[in-house]
């Protein structure tokens, strides 16, 4: 149960948007290429290493894809048997608006499935499988909490909100509304500081955000787990720009928990790599993402 809370600390500070593309059409013009990244991440708590993540995204023309795969290894690996993986697209605006989303996590005794469908970022359908217990203290998802949503997967893009530079501090400013097929949560970013990293794959600066988490709708107020994150302070993300493209992903999360600080960080980018989240292991590996967000609420 603990494996599951780490990786779902991780990725509430995992966040992105892509932006929209400007231009004119031309007759007899050629379509610009996909542009795609994928990058290669560990997980560590506490300094330990306690597994892999990998984030793959597709931005072409006026829609994008995400494909989201993560599994614990080593000790907690093989006591919890934890890996998911998550697929997400839709258009690109101002910011996504997603179309389809489907998740799936597994553990050694568990697992978990969500899948949704919707209509430029409003939730038409979703399911969860298992459904969710109710234990009459949750709060009350309403319909107008699934209205102008982003997904956990699509939130891993961030899109350019200033026309400036990609690392103009403005892009750290922003709340990014997300329904994971169960809960309505807010992820807030401030902007922190401007950094310079080194990765394979990426050399240059980074935008470094403050995170903080506000439940919505959908949680239980008086769960242990609801409060420590309402009341985290010590939560960042590292954003990135992509080269070629108005896009952020991250470099870096780091996430306080009661167990230490759970870290996930870049240590490969592949700008215009092949990606390789396929469509059978978003739904085989899909396992421990989902329930990372779903249970202990």
């Amino acid at each position: 149960m603990r494996a599951t809370r780490l990786l779902r600390a991780s990725l509430l500070a995992t966040l992105g948007v892509i932006p929209a593309s400007e231009g004119f059409a031309r007759p007899k013009a050629t379509a610009a290429a996909p542009a795609t990244v994928t990058v290669d991440y560990g997980i560590a708590l506490a300094g330990i290493p306690i597994g892999t993540a990998q984030v793959s995204g597709r931005f072409e023309s006026a829609r994008y894809r995400m494909d989201v795969s993560a599994r614990l290894t080593g000790l907690v690996g093989a006591v919890t048997g934890g890996m998911g993986s998550a697929r997400a697209s839709g258009l690109i605006a101002e910011g996504p608006q997603p179309s389809a989303f489907a998740i799936s996590t597994k553990t050694s005794n568990s697992g978990i499935a969500v899948r949704m469908a919707l209509a430029r970022g409003n939730v038409t359908q979703s399911e969860v499988t298992p459904p969710l217990i109710d234990m009459g203290d949750r709060v009350p998802v309403t319909p107008a909490n699934k209205r102008g949503i982003v997904d956990p997967a699509s939130a891993l893009m961030m899109p350019a909100v200033s026309r400036g530079e990609l690392t103009d501090q403005a892009n750290c400013n922003r709340t990014i509304p997300v329904f994971d097929g169960a809960t309505r949560f807010n992820v807030v970013l401030s902007y922190g500081e401007t950094r310079t990293v080194e990765k394979p794959g990426y050399s240059g600066p980074v935008l470094v955000c403050n995170a903080r988490y506000q439940a919505i709708a959908g949680h239980r107020p008086d769960r242990p787990g609801v409060k420590f994150m309402e009341d985290n302070r010590d939560m960042s993300v590292w954003l990135a720009p992509v080269e070629g493209t108005r896009v952020l992903l991250p470099v870096r999360i780091a996430v306080r928990t009661t167990l230490g600080t759970n870290i996930i960080e870049a240590t490969r980018w592949n700008r215009g790599g092949a990606q390789t989240v396929t469509a059978q292991a978003a739904g085989q590996a899909s396992s421990q993402v989902a329930q990372a967000t779903l249970v202990d609420q």
